[in-house]
């Protein structure tokens, strides 16, 4: 896997082997540090999933670069209905339009969209205050998103202001459908 870095050169194997973990702690203990987080109890399953989230922010950050979801992020904080909403769960939402710009399988995008929902974060674009969004204010989104030394610069692809447009619109439709099918428990996303 080539993951092109801030520094503009390829991720290291370190990094990039947490990442690419099928087994990773968030799939495995996602689920239960939520539930000991929300019974005011520390368990391995917490402590598992701030190690790994606090690894994953230094590697992904100085070693494996950022890409889309953060540029997404940061394009979702000029419409003011977002900003109640946390970094991470805008990063969520993100994360979700990546996918589908990357063109991931969707057995890919089945597994995350799944995670998230089972511990309450943020897939669609109603889940960060933009249920009524209109095509406009995606733009600006999207041109936030995509100007010069964004982060989505280091896709390995050119990305344009209508990619991540059409990218958040698909990633919201898959994710309602998603939602609507999904079988498991799912907690109401923090607000």
């Amino acid at each position: 896997m080539i993951v092109p870095t801030l520094a503009s050169t390829d991720g290291p194997t370190s990094a990039l082997s947490v990442v690419d973990s099928d087994e990773g702690a968030f799939l495995e203990y996602g689920v239960a540090a939520r539930r000991a987080v929300e019974a005011d109890a520390v368990s391995y399953a917490v402590e598992a999933i701030v190690e790994a989230n606090t690894l994953l922010s230094g590697l992904g950050f100085e070693s494996g670069g950022l890409a889309a979801a953060h540029a997404i992020h940061n394009g979702l904080t000029a419409l003011d209905a977002t900003h109640s909403y946390q970094h991470g769960e805008k990063v969520s939402f993100g994360l979700a339009s990546m996918l589908v710009m990357e063109d991931r399988s969707v057995e890919q995008i089945d597994t995350v969209y799944d995670f998230c929902l089972s511990v309450g974060l943020p897939i669609t674009l109603a889940d960060v205050g933009l249920a009524d969004v209109d095509r406009a204010d995606l733009r600006k989104v999207a041109e936030a998103a995509c100007a010069p030394g964004e982060t989505i610069h280091n896709e390995p692809f050119p990305a344009h202001p209508s990619m991540v447009v059409d990218a958040m619109l698909a990633a919201d439709a898959y994710a309602r459908e998603r939602r609507s099918n999904y079988t498991g428990q799912m907690p109401t996303p923090a607000t």
